[in-house]
């Protein structure tokens, strides 16, 4: 379900797929080729929530927001992610069952593992692997992380597109669609 509320109304790319039983309201914009799963709930009634391109939010994930926050380009929040980040930058995983507190600040190309609890206001540096409860550094991601990176999003984007073709998107997206959403990336510089 797709809705707008009061003068606040999602924007999404022609190209993104929101499946039929994902909710979606406020000042939402769902990027290029990005894809919102069943179950999932993204709440902008109080601030804006920007999703960049080819970005992943699988099925029962929740993200809502105490201030204005953005989603950077090939992001992938696994299953069932509670989130409430204000910045996800570009490539970045949050695994299955993970919570990101809110304020917290998740660098490019990191990993938070899946069931991590990310506390408020931390800031997860560039290129880490976070774990455990709570999340801290334990390392930095190797070669094959940073495939992983790359390839689970253009998966999804396939996955999404597979989806729309056979009619399960939301009924309402097309009321939604707008061609001038643009892809995001590394718009988030100027938050840091």
């Amino acid at each position: 379900m797709i809705r707008s509320l009061g003068d606040k109304t999602p924007r999404i790319h022609p190209t993104a797929f929101v499946s039929e039983s994902a909710y979606v309201v406020g000042d939402v914009e769902i990027g290029e080729g990005s894809s919102i799963w069943p179950g999932t709930i993204i709440r902008a009634n109080q601030h804006k929530i920007t999703i960049g391109k080819y970005v992943n939010i699988q099925d029962n994930c929740v993200i809502h927001s105490d201030g204005e926050c953005f989603y950077g380009d090939y992001v992938t929040l696994g299953h069932h992610v509670m989130c409430h980040a204000t910045t996800v930058e570009d490539h970045c995983l949050v695994g299955n069952g993970a919570t990101v507190n809110g304020h917290a600040l998740i660098r490019h190309h990191s990993i938070v593992a899946a069931g991590s609890v990310v506390l408020e206001r931390v800031e997860i540096p560039d290129h880490s692997f976070v774990t455990g409860a709570p999340a801290e550094v334990r390392r930095q991601v190797n070669e094959r992380h940073l495939q992983m990176l790359d390839n689970l999003p253009m998966g999804y984007y396939r996955n999404g597109q597979i989806f729309k073709e056979s009619g399960l998107q939301d009924p309402d997206q097309e009321k939604f669609t707008d061609h001038d959403v643009e892809s995001f990336g590394k718009s988030y510089e100027s938050r840091s």
